[in-house]
């Protein structure tokens, strides 16, 4: 309750694939949900959890007429002001590139109280599903989450030789489309061909897929998203225990 009324917006975090990996939370509110608004990445397992709810599709994909940020906005706000329990799911955490902040500024200028439920992001998700630690002592003490999508305009925002020069580990998220451009910028900035390299596309999903390699090795690499890049000396490595046969997904 905020100020009397019910709170029935939630921007909640469908985490990075499995749903074993939701939070409590998100579970409640899924199954409590008259309308769930989300994005197009999201498991039908999980989606599954909100049986009685209406389920509006507002993700993005190429070639295909895609429902603007203003207008998911828009929606969510009529569905507040309605007083509809209503669910905002969103892949990985709503806050990370997940344009979460874009919608709760939206709300807060209309007056529509709302709750966030952080979820667990593929930035770290993924790598730990394909035994990458992201940070290891005596090998990263750092690591950068940055975005590989190129916004109308340019990627001018994206300081790669910044990056570079920090050290640490690497994620890229959304840059499967833009591997060979975005390896080539950190070559430049100084990163060593070699440095390697691992891509894990539908993380923690059981058509995973790990794909290692090495910055200059990246051009040749074809990759389709939903896709997570780790690069630095710990993409190197796996600290998975189970076999390979028993591990869920492919390697290449």
């Amino acid at each position: 309750m905020v100020g009397g009324a019910p709170v029935t917006v939630h921007l909640v975090g469908a985490g990075p694939g499995d749903p074993g990996l939701l939070t409590v939370r998100a579970v409640e509110l899924l199954r409590l949900a008259e309308v769930v608004v989300h994005d197009r990445l999201v498991d039908g397992r999980i989606l599954g959890l909100a049986a009685e709810a209406e389920l509006i599709d507002v993700g993005k994909a190429p070639h295909r007429e895609n429902i603007g940020q203003a207008d998911i906005n828009t929606l969510l706000v009529e569905l507040g002001r309605a007083g509809r329990e209503t669910v905002r799911l969103k892949g990985g955490d709503p806050f990370v590139f997940g344009r979460g902040g874009e919608e709760a500024a939206a709300l807060l200028a209309a007056g529509v109280a709302f709750t966030v439920v952080p979820g667990v992001s593929a930035a770290f998700a993924a790598p730990a599903a394909a035994g990458i630690p992201v940070t290891q002592r005596q090998v990263a003490q750092a690591v950068t989450v940055v975005t590989g999508h190129v916004e109308p305009g340019g990627d001018a925002s994206v300081d790669w030789e910044a990056i570079a020069r920090v050290g640490g580990t690497i994620v890229v998220l959304m840059g499967a489309g833009r591997i060979g451009a975005l390896a080539a910028r950190l070559q430049a900035a100084g990163l060593e061909p070699a440095t390697p390299l691992t891509a894990v596309r539908w993380a923690t999903r059981p058509d995973q897929e790990v794909v290692r390699a090495t910055l200059a090795g990246a051009a040749d690499l074809v990759l389709s998203p939903p896709c997570t890049i780790v690069i630095g000396a710990v993409a190197a490595l796996d600290l998975r225990s189970l076999p390979r046969a028993l591990i869920r997904g492919g390697e290449r």
